[in-house]
């Protein structure tokens, strides 16, 4: 596909700004630019049909089968955006008076206390942008609450070998030493070697449940009881929420804090850069810690003339904590995220909450049913929401490895799944259909699993120069990593000699 500039034309344009309607301005000459800005020139039909073809690349939840295992690439039901759109909440200024946002205060507090129903906190903030950022926030309040009781002996945060990533990262991140555990060959948590670990400097254990894997640990209160006992706190990372809503909540697990992927369990869009939301709840002992500003919901009722009593409340914005370890982000989170899960929320209910992860976790174990035959499944399931394959034996056989199998599945237009995570299994694909997904469309996506797997063991060749039928075929992922084509050059001649060097990269 050409770019925009390659489609310019001198001499053509289009108007698209409305004529200005206050008294022209001639600005001072030292804050003009020196030379013409280079924009494309293109008449308005050229804009629109390069746009919509743009637009046609790109592939989302709306698009199709979306199976990317532990993000949860649910549906985004449509009331989310319209509610989002509402003025009172689209046209708001985070400077304005309090007194003049008392709805959207009312939303944030009503989401905080549906959140800490559902997740078995205390207390929440709404202010981390994303997961890996409300680890971080989550684990400054663990520094926060040692570093309070003058325990700085407990420099050491325990995480397993499979978990995700952004775990050890925000560890570090937070100032912490990370000391690695080793899985059971079961894919969980190996209780001899948590409990050889955890001792007078360990300051806490990062944990996601259900797992990596897929897979609930059944030995939860022993894991989180062994971490407190040694004096340090539990911490949920909320990734992996989406199949125990209203089943089964962290803080009756035994952790003090949770981080929530708005973006993924409540059903609020994410992928390409966000907007996300990763709000960190506590238990009461670690409130004093949170983040501020935080909304304090305050009862102004009044008796009137027949001694009856209805309740009538303001919220404010509380900025005093003593012990509070600041702001992580600019006023008060991504707001409008926010009411989007809570438009999700009141929607579904609490039973449609729960039937919501029900439903997941029935969709994943039907899908690992049918392809478990074709596929080794490491873990014996049954499994939760996602569960993982292992591409190793083909690959020694075949030569075929789990990325040209997902490179595979793009001629066949649905999204891949995770790739090559975790890693304790070898060669993994990780699939999470989510509970949005119908069976005729997990039949439909079986069968070409299946069928991507037959063409793998009788005609690899093929298969290892997939995809085909895409814009972009397969490209050379090390000297595209290693030499990005970033920014048109101006200086290139034409489009030929644009082509020619973006082919070589």
């Amino acid at each position: 596909m050409e770019l925009i500039f390659e489609k310019s034309k001198d001499g053509r344009g289009c108007d698209i700004l409305p004529s200005c309607d206050v008294p022209a301005v001639k600005a001072d000459g030292r804050y003009l630019r020196k030379k013409e800005l280079h924009l494309p020139r293109i008449p308005e039909t050229d804009i629109s049909r390069h746009y919509t073809k743009l637009a046609g690349y790109t592939y989302g939840i709306n698009n199709g089968f979306y199976p990317l295992g532990s993000c949860t690439m649910k549906y985004n039901p449509k009331i989310n955006e319209e509610t989002a759109k509402l003025p009172g909440f689209l046209n708001v200024h985070p400077l304005q008076p309090e007194h003049t946002v008392q709805g959207c205060l009312k939303v944030m507090k009503l989401a905080e206390e549906y959140l800490c129903e559902i997740t078995g906190m205390d207390f929440m903030s709404f202010q981390p942008a994303a997961g890996a950022h409300g680890e971080f926030t989550g684990l400054k309040l663990i520094c926060a609450y040692h570093q309070d009781r003058k325990d700085v002996k407990r420099t050491k945060i325990l995480i397993p070998d499979s978990a995700h990533g952004t775990n050890p990262a925000s560890a570090a991140m937070a100032g912490f030493s990370v000391v690695n555990l080793p899985s059971t060959k079961e894919g969980c948590v190996d209780l001899e070697e948590l409990k050889k670990a955890a001792g007078e400097d360990t300051a806490g254990f990062m944990l996601t449940n259900p797992n990596t894997v897929g897979l609930f640990d059944k030995n939860i209160l022993e894991i989180t009881r062994i971490i407190h006992d040694a004096g340090g706190l539990n911490y949920y990372d909320g990734a992996n929420l989406n199949p125990i809503m209203g089943i089964a909540r962290p803080g009756d697990m035994g952790f003090d804090v949770v981080h929530i992927n708005l973006h993924k369990t409540f059903s609020t869009p994410h992928g390409g850069g966000g907007p996300g939301s990763g709000p960190v709840g506590c238990k009461a002992m670690l409130e004093k810690y949170l983040s501020v500003p935080r909304i304090k919901k305050k009862d102004i009722t009044r008796g009137n003339k027949n001694n009856s009593t209805s309740h009538e409340y303001t919220y404010e914005l509380s900025h005093a904590e003593d012990l509070s370890i600041g702001r992580v982000k600019e006023f008060y989170g991504n707001f409008l995220v926010v009411v989007k899960a809570l438009t999700y929320i009141l929607t579904l209910g609490g039973d449609g909450l729960k039937k919501a992860s029900e439903n997941a976790v029935l969709n994943a174990n039907y899908m690992m049913n049918q392809l478990k035959d074709t596929y080794p499944v490491p873990f014996e399931g049954p499994c939760m929401h996602e569960f993982v394959m292992s591409l190793n034996e083909l690959k020694k056989e075949t030569g075929i490895s789990a990325l040209d199998i997902a490179k595979a599945l793009l001629d066949y237009g649905i999204h891949p799944p995770t790739m090559y995570f975790p890693l304790i299994v070898h060669e993994a694909l990780m699939l999470e259909p989510t509970e949005t997904e119908s069976k005729e469309t997990m039949d439909r996506v079986i069968a070409i699993f299946k069928e991507v797997y037959e063409e793998a063991k009788t005609n690899p060749k093929k298969l290892s120069g997939a995809p085909k039928n895409t814009p972009v075929g397969r490209p050379d992922e090390v000297a595209a990593a290693r030499n990005p084509v970033l920014r048109y050059d101006f200086k290139k001649d034409s489009a030929a000699e644009q082509e020619k060097e973006r082919g070589k990269t």
